[in-house]
């Protein structure tokens, strides 16, 4: 977001004596560019200058790849947390499209270079992987809605936590081994012990039962629970 009395032109001389201490040729507003620097036998350096991160100071730094690899961002330097997590954001966005980040701290002109254009060379992560599938295999159905808040998410724990709610409930106090067996969650002695929800308690060794929070829950979720068993017979009948 620009900050309000910021002005484009107010980043131009600091960048510009920059560059020119680089041994670049600059001028400004030369065609559709903000800045245009020039280096004998280089490609021109380009720089779109904005009074903040925006959507469209991204749009025209991508319009200028056309014309030059050698294309920079800059944006004058703020502070606080919510600055600092947007420069990190958006550092790691230009690293994605291969842009250059610059930032201006107006106050003495000093310029800070965060990332220089270079292809984008993706790095997976093999643990986040491994939990996204697991969490996909996990799922009973389809319980969430692509683009939901995550306050409201139902997750493969929370899925897992009220079918052992609902076993409980039919059973009565029971052994944790007999929930695991009945409900095909291996971790069902953790999952009761962990008592994320407060729905369980030990009420021997091995033994589990509601707690009274989790007797509430068992009409709070009801539907939910519902749902859920549907869903899992659903998913027995086609284990495809």
């Amino acid at each position: 977001m620009a900050k309000i009395g910021i002005r484009e032109t107010d980043l131009y001389l600091p960048v510009k004596r920059v560059l020119e201490g680089q041994g670049y040729t600059v001028k400004g507003e030369v065609g559709s560019a903000d800045v245009v620097a020039m280096r004998e036998g280089e490609d021109p350096v380009i720089v779109e200058l904005k009074a903040g991160f925006s959507l469209s100071l991204f749009h025209q730094a991508i319009q200028r790849q056309a014309i030059s690899n050698a294309v920079y961002v800059a944006v004058p330097h703020g502070s606080g947390r919510a600055w600092l997590k947007a420069l990190v954001d958006n550092r790691k966005l230009c690293r994605r499209l291969g842009l250059g980040l610059i930032t201006v701290r107006l106050a003495d002109g000093f310029v800070e270079l965060h990332c220089d254009p270079e292809p984008y060379k993706p790095r997976q992560s093999k643990q986040r992987k491994a939990r996204l599938l697991r969490e996909f295999a996990r799922l009973v159905g389809d319980p969430n809605s692509g683009g939901m808040t995550r306050r409201n998410l139902v997750t493969a724990y929370r899925q897992e936590a009220l079918v052992c709610l609902r076993l409980l409930g039919e059973l009565g106090p029971t052994k944790a081994s007999k929930v695991a067996a009945d409900s095909r969650i291996a971790h069902a002695r953790r999952l009761m012990a962990d008592n994320h929800y407060g729905w369980f308690e030990r009420v021997e060794t091995g033994i589990y039962a509601l707690s009274p929070k989790g007797a509430k829950a068992i009409d709070e979720y009801a539907t939910e629970i519902a749902k859920l068993a549907a869903a899992m017979s659903k998913q027995s009948e086609n284990p495809s």
